[in-house]
């Protein structure tokens, strides 16, 4: 047979697109499968090809918008410029596959699952031979599943293959191409885990510097063990809330880099992480630290949950919520070390976070403007011309935190606690600028980071807050 007559196979899951359509659909549409888990369940039990079907009904991957491996499409233009068929052949749902193939129009025939067959491995190879032939096609393929189909393969094609794959399919003696164009998952796991935001957890440590007991060794070694557990689970909920989020990613300007919405990572890596996280998380605050921060651990993820799943698409109850998670590290922290939290610190700390969590939305919603957008964001119960409503209600909460502060130097705890509680004064102006300088820098267009994490990287909120603790030395 000749060369230019020999049909080009392809696989879809890792090979086309960077994603996984089955647990694209599964993560589409999770809501209806914690709403309804026993149809699911049940769809599990029965097998794949039915699982398939069933998630089918509910979930809608949008086909435009997941990651192809645009090396894959060019290669596969080559060949269709060559004059080769071109096959799509994937355990994907019809559903999907064909949709694929309207969207690039790249292929002459479509096989893929349907009713009760699942075409994968030896189903898809059979299903090959049976039109082509043995050796009468090439397969484009990246997974173990794929051996037995370069097996009956004239020659196969190698795509970003999983651990071990190579080593066996060069046992075949049939490879043509072995194409690697995704980064090392050691340089994208980092990112997906979000360690940059684990910063946020110093917030444990709030409760410690307040009561004056930094110092001591035995609380900071609990310190360490809580940060660290914190840590763990909340890497698991940034996981969680990735995979949650593929569709609305994927149409941010920012986020649709997100290492799951771009397909640097596979999605399945994600899911068996989250329960290892988790777990290693747990496990350690049940081991070392007070049942009491392990309840507060359950509650943050629990309410983070919640906040994936529907809270975050609530007008101003997203907001509150984020508050409230910034302010349960400190709780949390309370919880590990034992000690008494206050009135005062935890008023401060929902009105700051209150105001922090209103700059991420004024940002957003700054961009939208700009761009001409005038209709609802994505995912969240807001309009563009929210926005001025939006600043005023963040700087509002921003300076009752400064209130706060104010008022808490005249607590008769405060003056058994600090020889000069006077000198705290100096506080509250510079966190008036700092709150002001926020807001006017969010109002120019000019904050693309969480702002807590700005604040973190920004010279002039480093020195902020230098200048914020030395105030409360100077009191001491």
């Amino acid at each position: 047979m000749q060369n230019q007559i020999i049909p080009v196979v392809v696989d879809l899951d890792g090979t086309l697109v960077d994603t996984d359509i089955l647990y694209e659909s599964f993560f589409n549409c999770f809501q209806v499968v914690l709403l309804q888990p026993h149809l699911f369940i049940r769809s599990l039990f029965k097998g794949k090809a039915f699982l398939k079907e069933y998630l089918s009904q509910f979930s809608c991957v949008d086909i435009t918008r997941i990651p192809y491996n645009n090396d894959v499409v060019q290669l596969l233009k080559e060949f269709k410029e060559q004059g080769r068929p071109l096959v799509l052949a994937t355990a994907t749902h019809r559903i999907y596959a064909d949709a694929v193939a309207n969207h690039l129009g790249l292929f002459d025939l479509v096989i893929a699952t349907e009713g009760s067959v699942n075409l994968s491995t030896h189903e898809k190879r059979d299903a090959l031979v049976a039109r082509f032939g043995e050796k009468g096609f090439d397969y484009i393929g990246n997974s173990h599943d794929d051996l037995s189909v370069w097996a009956s393969a004239r020659k196969a094609l190698l795509v970003n293959p999983e651990s071990g794959v190579e080593r066996k399919a060069r046992d075949l003696r049939n490879v043509d191409i072995v194409l690697r164009n995704r980064p090392p998952a050691w340089s994208v796991w980092p990112r997906a885990l979000r360690l940059h935001q684990w910063v946020k957890n110093l917030l444990l440590f709030v409760p410690l510097l307040a009561a004056h007991r930094v110092w001591e060794g035995d609380l900071l070694v609990l310190g360490v063990v809580a940060f660290v557990s914190f840590g763990l689970c909340a890497s698991s909920v940034y996981l969680l809330n990735d995979l949650l989020d593929l569709k609305d990613d994927r149409h941010h300007p920012t986020k649709r880099h997100r290492p799951f919405a771009c397909g640097a990572l596979p999605l399945h890596h994600g899911f068996m992480a989250i329960p290892i996280l988790l777990g290693l998380g747990f496990i350690s605050s049940f081991l070392f630290l007070p049942h009491g921060f392990t309840l507060a651990l359950a509650g943050y993820f629990g309410l983070t949950l919640a906040y994936s799943l529907l809270l975050k698409r609530l007008m101003m109850v997203d907001v509150i919520t984020l508050a409230f998670l910034y302010t349960m590290r400190i709780i949390a922290g309370s919880l590990a070390f034992a000690l008494m939290l206050t009135f005062w610190m935890l008023a401060f700390s929902m009105f700051l976070f209150l105001s922090l969590a209103l700059v991420k939305r004024y940002a957003e919603l700054h961009q939208a403007r700009k761009k001409g957008r005038m209709a609802k964001s994505r995912g969240r119960d807001y309009y563009p011309d929210d926005l001025e409503m939006v600043s005023s209600l963040g700087a509002a909460a921003g300076y009752l935190a400064v209130l706060v502060l104010a008022l808490y130097i005249k607590d008769e705890a405060t003056l058994d606690l600090y020889s000069r509680p006077e000198m705290i004064w100096l506080a509250c102006p510079v966190l008036l600028y700092w709150i002001s300088r926020v807001w006017m820098i969010t109002h120019r267009g000019a904050m693309q980071d969480d702002p807590v994490l700005f604040a973190v990287k920004d010279p002039v909120s480093l020195l902020s807050g230098v200048f914020i603790g030395l105030s409360f030395l100077l009191a001491i």
